[in-house]
């Protein structure tokens, strides 16, 4: 790629209004995903709602103003979903092979903001579905096709993949190395939601994986239900509703650990 795109992608990825419009993406997603806990957490008291971010637009866009709140949640997911692929043009890495890697991340990053975004959209504008629903429409498209099969066991397992690597980097509390960590008391805070909500999240996309190869593997699209299915599948299992309580709360812990993301993330 030439000096000059990278230049420019750097200049723009770097400036002010850029910035602030990353931070107000990283807010934005922390209220959508303390929407979502809070739906898991309704279905594994009363078994009603729909646990996915489609869930969470319809509950907002329910609201007063939440129309405009959705056109502001669509606009500020857009800008952090093109911050990431304009980011992707001036990674780096210790070797081709690492670079590689980095470069597929921030694509995958970009990709799945604005997809979420696009669905932000949907609902603002009266057209939101069930994603559930879409879910299993598109892997029924995909069976139909010569080596779909294959396709979607692939695409299980990577957001099989996606979902562990969650659960390390909960663990390892790797995400400190996004922020600028504060100090005391905040610090703590900081760590303990973000430990809690990278563990919550990647064990409900874990499932969403597993799903997708079920899915793959019995010819059954309508097993690949998506995060909405994940989680109800957690409530269907022995002490479920319990667990399905403490993944909602684990969803609340990394929306407020995305929205102190807003203002602690390293945007570089």
């Amino acid at each position: 790629m030439s000096p000059s795109v990278k230049n420019a992608a750097r200049s723009s990825r770097n400036s002010t209004a850029v910035h602030a419009l990353a931070r107000a993406g990283y807010a934005v997603n922390g209220v959508v995903n303390v929407v979502i806990g809070f739906i898991a957490i309704g279905i594994a008291l009363s078994g009603g709602g729909s646990a996915d971010q489609s869930g969470a637009f319809g509950a907002i866009a329910s609201t007063p103003g939440g129309l405009v709140a959705l056109w502001v949640i669509a606009v500020a997911l857009a800008a952090l979903g093109i911050w990431y692929l304009v980011g992707s043009v001036l990674t780096q890495g210790k070797d081709t092979k690492h670079r590689a890697a980095n470069i597929a991340i921030e694509i995958g990053k970009g990709v799945a903001y604005l997809a979420l975004a696009a669905t932000a959209f949907g609902f603002a504008v009266g057209g939101g579905g069930d994603s559930s629903k879409q879910s299993s429409s598109l892997t029924a498209d995909l069976l139909a096709t010569p080596g779909g099969v294959v396709l979607i066991v692939v695409i299980g397992l990577a957001i099989c993949g996606i979902g562990a690597y969650m659960v390390r980097k909960g663990i390892t509390r790797k995400f400190e190395d996004d922020l600028t960590m504060p100090t005391g008391t905040a610090a703590k805070g900081v760590r303990a939601v973000g430990i809690a909500g990278y563990v919550a999240r990647g064990v409900a996309l874990f499932i969403v994986g597993v799903l997708f190869v079920v899915a793959a593997v019995t010819a059954d699209p309508d097993k690949a239900t998506g995060l909405d299915g994940a989680l109800k599948t957690l409530a269907s299992l022995p002490f479920g509703q319990v667990i399905l309580v403490l993944v909602g709360l684990g969803f609340i812990a990394y929306g407020v650990y995305s929205v102190a993301r807003a203002r602690l993330a390293k945007l570089n």
